[in-house]
């Protein structure tokens, strides 16, 4: 089934054929560990997700990579303001997943933080979209088959919102390999974003990338300066390096908390501006660092989203 409109992917559920699958057995799938041998780009809804785990406005889509010849999957949440409203725009914040390989399915329980805000008054009615990171998760891999994860993210799925949606302004964040995926990428598009916010990310092996010729291991080798630190150094060399609010997001029982201390060292000494957000004794979970530091997070984005006017009385 083709999405025409973003609207229509606010209805996509409804008409979705569902695989059948058993809560017993979507548990059982949850605790195995996926593999690149388990990679799809397309990842819709089982029967038991949609009734026991979508969170309210979240719906799932699909778009023709052209460069790949190939559908990709991604969630989508809608504030209620987009069908109530609907000669108004609204802000987007892409949430880059963690793990590898990537699936779309991963992080869209985060929207029940982002529906409960808005419904408090803690932030504007804010687009956000849950992408698949490609089989080496938001990095370009041209050693895999259709492994330009984020080359399909820049140029393919970002265009493709901003043509079936009602959009404004657009930030980026992720947590764990999504961290690192955007910090890799707010870096190397900084114009694209209004803010970015990479969490709980690993600049431990994205360190050992820099120090090793691009090899984080015997098997994964990137291109040489294709990793957080170096693309920090060029990014550090542009004019507009103090343009992009940035903030490093972390929790301090995480096993990557010290290195994105040393992370953070490294942006000063470098002398790019930002933030830190530190949720106390909270372990590497994306989820558990939005129950402590969520509200936050969401709010940093708010800052550099423009307003929505108030209604005339």
């Amino acid at each position: 089934m083709k999405i025409s409109s973003c609207l229509a992917t606010a209805y996509f559920l409804v008409a979705l054929s569902f695989p059948v699958e058993s809560g017993a057995q979507e548990k059982k799938q949850k605790k195995a560990k996926p593999t690149m041998a388990d990679f799809k780009w397309v990842n819709p809804p089982t029967r038991w997700q949609v009734e026991n785990a979508i969170p309210p406005g979240v719906s799932h889509g699909t778009f023709k990579s052209e460069s790949m010849n190939l559908d990709v999957g991604y969630y989508i949440y809608l504030p209620e303001a987009y069908k109530k409203q609907p000669d108004r725009s609204f802000p987007v914040v892409f949430h880059l997943h963690g793990g590898r390989p990537g699936s779309e399915s991963k992080s869209y329980k985060l929207a029940t933080y982002v529906d409960a805000a808005i419904k408090a008054g803690d932030i504007q009615p804010t687009i956000y979209v849950f992408p698949n990171g490609g089989p080496m998760s938001w990095y370009n891999y041209p050693q895999i088959p259709n492994g330009f994860g984020e080359d399909v993210f820049i140029k393919e799925l970002i265009p493709h919102i901003k043509k079936t949606c009602r959009t404004r302004e657009m930030a980026i964040e992720g947590f764990s390999q999504g961290g690192r995926g955007t910090t890799r990428i707010m870096f190397r598009h900084p114009e694209l974003f209004t803010s970015a916010a990479p969490g709980g990310s690993g600049y431990e092996p994205e360190k050992r990338i820099q120090e090793n010729e691009g090899a984080e291991s015997e098997d994964v080798v990137f291109a040489p300066r294709d990793n957080a630190w170096d693309l920090a150094e060029d990014y550090a060399m542009r004019e507009d390096k103090a343009g992009l609010p940035i903030l490093l997001w972390c929790g301090t029982a995480g096993f990557n908390y010290e290195f994105n201390l040393k992370f953070s060292d490294y942006l000063n000494e470098l002398g790019i501006p930002h933030e830190t957000l530190m949720a106390k004794d909270v372990d590497h979970s994306a989820t558990r660092n939005y129950d402590q530091t969520g509200k936050e997070l969401m709010q940093f984005h708010q800052k550099y989203f423009a307003q929505p006017a108030k209604a005339k009385k």
